[in-house]
């Protein structure tokens, strides 16, 4: 079973990695995907905090509170299940420089699929579908560049779906006196912002 899965896995990959004689223009975009669209993370959440009023605040929570779950369980996994990358076992073509480490899931994905899925479940359908959209790319770009499995960003995903379940209870617990903690630390450091923007 495990050895028809990873033979799927390395199909799957070659099908997807980018060979000799590809366009320089796919390489620049899939580079793009792969290495420069995480900063979109931040800067989605930090308008919903800043613009998003008291909703804003507890999306913005919940949010990084699931992340944080869904990277801590793609940790433990890792650590269950080490799995090289494509270019560790001269599979493929690798197209940008990674460390040597464990492949699955995949850091990137997991971080993607986690915030979007959160943000699409905690009501921000716009902000959770495009994050979601852009994981879509990250997680092709980073097999199209020789970095990563396709199971990687299904591992990815899982990850992230699990990691929303367990905090969905939790967070419907102990939310609103994190959110009220949150927000007062919040309203220290940024008193100086427009009262319109100050949390």
């Amino acid at each position: 079973m495990m050895n028809s899965l990873e033979s799927l896995n390395q199909q799957g990959f070659l099908l997807l990695n980018a060979v000799p004689g590809t366009s320089a223009g796919w390489v620049a975009f899939a580079t793009f995907c792969a290495q420069y669209t995480l900063p979109v993370i931040p800067l989605i959440l930090l308008g919903h905090w800043f613009l998003g009023g008291k909703t804003g605040h507890r999306l913005v929570l919940s949010t990084l509170v699931t992340i944080l779950v869904a990277m801590g369980l793609g940790f433990i996994c890792s650590m269950l299940w080490p799995h090289p990358r494509p270019f560790m076992i001269s599979l493929g073509h690798t197209w940008i420089y990674h460390a040597a480490d464990n492949s699955f899931p995949s850091d990137h994905g997991t971080l993607f699929f986690s915030a979007g899925l959160s943000l699409l479940l905690s009501g921000a359908k716009r902000s959770g579908i495009f994050i979601l959209i852009l994981a879509g790319f990250v997680a092709w770009s980073r097999a199209f560049l020789g970095v990563h499995f396709p199971l990687d960003m299904v591992g990815a995903a899982l990850m992230a779906l699990l990691a929303c379940v367990v905090v969905r209870p939790l967070w419907d617990r102990w939310g609103d006196a994190l959110t009220a903690l949150c927000e007062s630390l919040s309203i220290r450091l940024f008193s100086w912002l427009p009262a319109r923007l100050t949390p």
